[in-house]
């Protein structure tokens, strides 16, 4: 279903349907009603930002290995060989030009770098150039990886203020059973709420070539729907699947974009940055994070955990430790605010000098910290 106020939309591809045949590299099995559908969009005066798995699968028969399981040095020579394939697949299919874009999650997570990947996207759209976007698998460590297409690809949908993302799968959409297993499944059309209830419905992968399962492309439907995102998950193997996107049906299951999103750099501190430590608070410190809006200082801290320096993501936790208050990006690192913790800011002084002239010694500011729990 395309929604006639989509101006924009990230169209997120699988392993599967890129090299179906993982022994066989890229094929034109399925790719042949993507990229009508891409060029469609775009006559509609639709802008598209292609996410494109399978790198490894594309490249993978240049190599001498039938194991299942691939050493990850073995797995970048594959993505390097199968990256340079799979453009040149894409490229043919189209009569405009695409430009390949490699990111890490330390790309996103970089607010500099989070920023230029904004402006290029912007700028390739503004000159007609299809952006297809991979992880970066020939450098990528367990640091800076996201690990999914599903969530990259979300990343994506928000770092370009994307209207709509649309995940094709091998699957229909989110079902109330796994289908494999249980004939009685039913599609579920629509959601627009993302709960534990909703979480328990997304299954394993059921593909031997992706590495995103059901429960991958629900997280990345809650990261694009908070920042307004509309997300769809089809099923690419299907034809019919981008006719009917065309002609205003929805084939699958849609995820409704929230109409009050949260703010772009609470969103990127939410969803993006990852937590390096963790801030324990008091019941005082709590209510007051959750009810009244307040930034965290130092004197409501009762225990610090992990290492991190300032700029670092932390979550926020209550005083047993139990539950999850919030997240946000600490000012101070682990050890200068062990030595500060309990303290009001008069005592901090002392102990640190005046290192913020004129400031309240926040700790987390309120606009760089989302609430994970109202307690």
């Amino acid at each position: 279903m395309l929604n006639p106020s989509w101006r924009r939309i990230v169209l997120k591809v699988g392993s599967a349907l890129i090299a179906p045949d993982p022994q066989a590299g890229c094929s034109e099995k399925y790719l042949g009603p993507i990229a009508d559908f891409i060029r469609q969009c775009r006559d509609r005066d639709i802008e598209v930002i292609l996410v494109s798995s399978g790198s490894v699968a594309a490249g993978r028969h240049h190599f001498n290995f039938n194991h299942h399981r691939v050493p990850i040095a073995l797995k970048r020579a594959m993505a390097a060989v199968g990256q340079n394939q799979m453009m040149n697949f894409w490229s043919n299919c189209f009569d405009f030009p695409c430009a390949q874009v490699l990111l890490t999650h330390g790309d996103l997570s970089d607010r500099v770098r989070h920023v230029n990947v904004r402006n290029t996207f912007r700028r390739l759209l503004d000159h007609q150039v299809l952006p297809i976007v991979n992880e970066n698998d020939t450098i990528a460590t367990e640091e800076i990886k996201v690990g999914d297409n599903d969530n990259l690809a979300a990343m994506v949908a928000t770092v370009a203020n994307a209207d709509a993302l649309i995940i094709c799968s091998d699957i229909t959409g989110l079902f109330t059973a796994d289908p494999n297993k249980d004939p009685s499944a039913q599609l579920i059309p629509e959601v627009r709420t993302i709960d534990e209830r909703i979480y328990s419905l997304a299954g394993g992968a059921s593909s031997s070539v992706g590495t995103g399962g059901m429960r991958t492309k629900v997280q990345a439907a809650e990261k694009a729907t908070t920042h307004g995102v509309d997300t769809l998950i089809v099923d690419g193997h299907q034809q019919d699947t981008f006719t009917r996107l065309l002609d205003g049906f929805n084939p699958g299951t849609i995820f409704h974009g929230h109409k009050d999103p949260m703010s772009g750099k609470k969103h990127w501190v939410r969803h993006t940055l990852r937590a390096k430590g963790e801030i324990w608070v008091d019941d005082g410190c709590m209510k007051a994070l959750c009810h009244q809006g307040a930034s965290l200082l130092c004197s409501g801290i009762v225990h610090v955990q992990g290492e991190f320096e300032p700029g670092d993501a932390v979550i926020v936790r209550c005083g047993s430790g139990k539950v999850s208050i919030a997240k946000g990006v600490s000012r101070y690192s682990a050890r200068e605010l062990f030595s500060i913790k309990g303290q009001q800011t008069s005592e901090i002084a002392e102990h640190l000098g005046d290192i913020l002239p004129g400031s309240t010694y926040e700790v987390i500011h309120r606009d760089e910290m989302t609430l994970l729990e109202r307690l």
